[in-house]
């Protein structure tokens, strides 16, 4: 935009310039002194004999015979030569006065200045219509500038709010959330095991039940030597063991435990004997 406003300047004070150097010429050529007229008219008089000598010369000229075949290119070829000469001919050619007359001269300098301030004019308007659209850009621009920071100044002060909001948070609250999750996972839990229970009751029966159901068929009544220990509550010990001393999983095999749940586990690698002692197990470290 600086360097518009300075171009826009210029050509203003030039085409000022022009016009107060306009009032200090001398009249058009048509308006000149008629020793000039008589000069002008003698010189076209001349230059208009030598173009009737050149087209006599050129209709007196045999025509050129085109070629049976590459016509185009024949034609091409003498473009080209004819630009060449033009060319040379323009390079030895020095520019000459129209005239010496001192009139004549200050009226084709009028004319010629008169053509460049129309020129100038034009580019001035030009000039000026574009400063204009840019101004226009650059007020829309700056608008969407100030909207968008006063879109991150909202953004920053939602910011801070729920930065305070999380800092206002108070421990008490967060340890009472903790607490809860800790009841659900808890509860959660329970629910596990009972259905683990349940499921392990329904499929692994104690063979004492067994026993009872066929003695009373028998009729007799006599109590289990053994109390066994269900299989749930066996995995629930091995559980407990291995998460609260990691460091020594193992749980001694006691007499309740029935054989069969304890070569049950053994076999499909649900829990692993001592390697030094065979009364010992423990459960297999899944979680790891």
């Amino acid at each position: 935009m600086d360097n518009l406003d300075e171009l826009l300047k210029e050509t203003e004070h030039l085409a000022r310039h022009m016009s107060s150097y306009q009032q200090d010429l001398p009249p058009d050529l048509l308006t000149s002194s008629m020793k000039g007229s008589e000069e002008l008219v003698q010189r076209c008089e001349e230059i208009w004999a030598q173009i009737g000598q050149c087209q006599n010369q050129i209709m007196v000229m045999e025509p050129e015979v085109l070629p049976d075949s590459d016509v185009q290119l024949f034609l091409l070829m003498m473009k080209v030569k004819a630009l060449t000469a033009e060319h040379e001919q323009w390079q030895e050619t020095s520019p000459e006065i129209i005239s010496n007359n001192q009139d004549i001269l200050l009226a084709a300098g009028k004319e010629e200045l008169q053509i460049v301030d129309r020129d100038l004019e034009l580019m001035l308007s030009t000039v000026r219509a574009e400063n204009k659209k840019l101004k226009s850009d650059l007020e829309k621009e700056q608008r969407w500038l100030e909207e968008q920071e006063e879109v991150l100044e909202t953004l920053k002060v939602k910011l801070q709010e729920v930065k305070d909001q999380s800092e206002n948070i108070s421990e008490k609250s967060a340890f009472q959330d903790l607490k809860n999750k800790l009841k659900k996972l808890k509860a959660y839990r329970q629910e596990l095991l009972s259905a683990f229970g349940e499921f392990l009751e329904d499929h692994f029966p104690l063979p004492e039940e067994h026993e009872r159901s066929a003695k009373k068929k028998k009729g007799v009544s006599e109590e289990p030597p053994v109390q066994w220990i269900r299989l749930h509550i066996i995995l629930e010990t091995l559980i407990n063991q291995l998460m609260n001393t990691p460091n020594d999983p193992y749980i001694i095999v006691k007499d309740e435990y029935w054989p069969p749940y304890i070569e049950l586990l053994l076999r499909y690698g649900i829990a692993l004997r001592h390697p030094a002692d065979a009364k010992r197990i423990r459960l297999e470290a899944f979680h790891q």
